[in-house]
């Protein structure tokens, strides 16, 4: 009889098997197997070997593009179009979370129009919601015996309290000053919270691809912001907390989150960022980095095959720094083999769960050596 599925991480010899038929992301997946996170300029993109400030920040929104994987390297990514998957799940569910997203912003731009304090406040109170939803249904996986995976608690602990300080700048800005602001921006994150939740237990990969999509609209919100208000953001102070998070705090979190290049190597002891804040434009400056760095969190973690790692989990150790990341990646991972041959099969999300069920008799024959049933 073949053993029950569990709803958890596929081993990465399966993961592997998977990424080889898939297009675009298959080379990436089948090479680099998890995302050892690096440290990046102070501008927020990753350049082992530059120390520019956050007033040298490449301002791509010029060109309307967004940030992507392929910022690392295109000849690894394919450049920013092969990053997704193009089967017919993954584009449906993109397609579906590009309606969520388009709904919701019509909604807000309506309500917030000619208002940007308070709008960016709806944003943030928004976008650390589903970092909160995948917490949850990471806890439950644990306390239910599916699986662990530290790192992936970790980055995204991280990615709410960096999200939790954007909010307090813009509360610090006078965006929730309005009570019906509040109603309305709180509400909106308690039904975004319940619906991240059972899309993440349904396919963890449409729950980030909607995360993505989110992050990008706030990316593409700031810069746009950037451009139209230069000369009077760079004359206004800035908030305190700003300055307080990006320059003089504990900046454990702040690093954690920025997951860097899976494809980069010896990387991990580079000058991580430290933006400056100086004034107000330092600031949205950072706050809109912030978001191209969950954008590619978020793309990854779509990625067939891989696995996140946490920045600290990959730090550098002196004289060891390979030991160390191996070390981590078995004690992180589950006992199974990387060859597939577990005798417990896996899968991510009840939507692969299903899926997958089809082939499970074809799969234990293979794997016992025997003839399918």
């Amino acid at each position: 009889r073949a053993p029950a599925l569990r709803a958890v991480e596929r081993t990465p010899g399966e993961r592997a098997k998977d990424a080889s038929s898939s297009s675009g992301a298959s080379e990436i997946s089948r090479n680099l197997g998890v995302n050892n996170a690096v440290s990046r300029g102070a501008d927020g993109d990753v350049d082992a070997s530059s120390s520019l400030s956050a007033h040298q920040a490449p301002d791509r929104g010029s060109s309307g593009s967004s940030p992507s994987l392929a910022d690392y390297d295109e000849a690894v990514y394919g450049g920013a179009d092969a990053i997704h998957s193009e089967k017919l799940v993954p584009r449906l569910e993109r397609s579906i979370n590009a309606l969520i997203v388009k709904s919701a912003v019509l909604v807000i731009d309506k309500l917030y129009e000619g208002r940007d304090y308070p709008r960016f406040y709806a944003l943030e109170t928004v976008a650390r919601v589903p970092y909160f939803s995948f917490l949850s249904v990471l806890h439950l996986y644990e306390t239910l015996g599916f699986w662990r995976r530290a790192d992936y608690l970790k980055v995204h602990f991280a990615q709410t309290m960096n999200e939790f300080h954007h909010l307090l700048i813009m509360e610090a800005m006078g965006g929730d000053k309005k009570f019906a602001d509040r109603f309305f921006a709180q509400h909106m994150a308690v039904a975004y919270y319940g619906m991240t939740c059972l899309v993440y237990l349904a396919s963890p990969r449409m729950a980030y691809n909607l995360s993505e999509q989110v992050e990008a609209h706030a990316y593409h919100t700031y810069d746009e912001f950037l451009k139209r208000n230069e000369s009077e953001l760079k004359a206004s102070k800035p908030p305190a907390i700003a300055r307080k998070y990006y320059a003089e705090g504990d900046l454990f979190l702040f690093d954690e989150f920025q997951t860097g290049d899976p494809s980069a190597k010896g990387a991990a002891c580079a000058e991580r960022r430290r933006p400056v804040i100086e004034n107000l434009y330092d600031v949205f400056l950072n706050v809109r980095n912030d978001e191209a760095e969950h954008m590619k969190t978020m793309q990854f973690c779509q990625l067939p095959g891989t696995i996140l790692r946490a920045p600290s989990e990959s730090a550098c150790v002196v004289g060891d720094g390979e030991s160390k990341n191996a070390q981590s990646a078995s004690n992180d991972g589950d006992d199974d083999d990387d060859d597939g041959t577990d005798a417990t099969r896996t899968c991510e999300g009840l939507v692969d769960c299903v899926i997958r069920a089809q082939d499970e008799p074809t799969w234990q024959a293979e794997r016992d050596g025997g003839e399918e049933p």
